[in-house]
């Protein structure tokens, strides 16, 4: 089969995510603008295969069998990574790093999103999951996206968006190729001040240097039975899961939502490792957690039913 211009088959995968687990994509493409991005879609559509994203890797996991179909990170200099300002609105492509995001808005004097520079993810992936962090939320400042399929492009509001704790209603194969962002103009200092002071909290609760897609699990409802007002951190840690590990995949010693690659941890010693300490926590407290970490690829898992590829940031 003849495949697209820039279309590459039996890609990699496991270096475009920060724990460095995984295998490679069917065909992997890196789009720089709208118009390759559909066609791309619309190829893949008229095969019949699904659609996976990799944004900045950071809240992902590969299976190691790979993902069968198309995987696409949005990439480039162009639209889908441009940061722009208009007025008070900041204007940014899909594949646009948060964190950068964050900054360039604090240099501008614009608040609203300094959330933002502790959420090491794609803005497209961050509307997909509706991030929030540090009494931030992403649904609070978003003003509208545009959302790619096979079909074309469309622009949706965030009341269109079906935005619940850590979810949004976009669908596989829908690819968020930009967003604008609604903010208030303040003293620039006083932005970077705040931003700033985000930056050292998560650092100081955090681990660092390690390889890792940041949070496990989802915070449970502080109000519900067994949780008690704990955090899923604090719940994993009562149940003695700070420091456990399954092959070369460990729960950080430093922080126990937190699950490390060591050395060469595959994905899955890394699932059976967060099935694990999920049947830890509902045994001793009859919480069920349930994960923020996307998986692209399909892999059998005891504890849960097989997973499918999804986008993710």
């Amino acid at each position: 089969m003849s495949l697209p211009d820039g279309v590459i088959a039996d890609f990699p995968l496991a270096r475009l995510t920060t724990v460095r687990t995984g295998g490679s994509a069917q065909y992997f493409a890196r789009p720089e603008d709208e118009e390759t991005l559909i066609e791309l879609l619309s190829w893949a559509g008229d095969l019949e295969i699904e659609v996976g994203v990799v944004g900045s890797g950071s809240n992902l996991l590969v299976s190691d069998a790979g993902v069968r179909g198309l995987v696409v990170k949005l990439s480039g200099k162009g639209q889908l990574t441009r940061i722009e300002r208009e007025s008070d609105r900041v204007l940014c492509g899909g594949g646009a790093r948060l964190p950068k995001v964050a900054a360039k808005a604090a240099r501008w004097g614009l608040a609203g999103i300094e959330f933002g520079v502790n959420i090491p993810g794609s803005v497209g992936g961050a509307v997909r999951m509706n991030a929030n962090a540090y009494g931030g939320a992403l649904a609070e400042t978003l003003d509208a996206v545009r959302v790619c399929n096979c079909d074309g492009v469309a622009e949706r509001g965030p009341e269109q968006l079906g935005f619940s704790y850590r979810h949004s209603n976009l669908k596989p194969g829908e690819v968020v190729s930009g967003a604008a962002f609604s903010l208030r103009a303040e003293q620039v200092g006083a932005v970077k001040e705040r931003m700033d002071s985000m930056r050292a909290r998560r650092h100081a609760a955090q681990p660092s240097g390690i390889k890792t897609f940041g949070s496990t699990f989802k915070n449970p409802d502080p109000k519900a039975a067994g949780v008690g007002g704990r955090t899923a951190g604090q719940l994993l840690e009562a149940a003695q899961c700070r420091g456990l590990g399954v092959g070369a995949a460990r729960f950080s010693p430093e922080h126990a939502n937190f699950v490390e690659n060591r050395g060469a941890a595959t994905t899955a010693e890394v699932l059976e490792l967060i099935d694990l300490g999920r049947r830890r926590v509902r045994e001793r407290f009859g919480v069920e957690l349930e994960t923020e970490v996307q998986l692209l690829g399909r892999v059998d898992r005891p504890d849960r039913s097989p997973g499918s590829p999804r986008g993710a940031s």
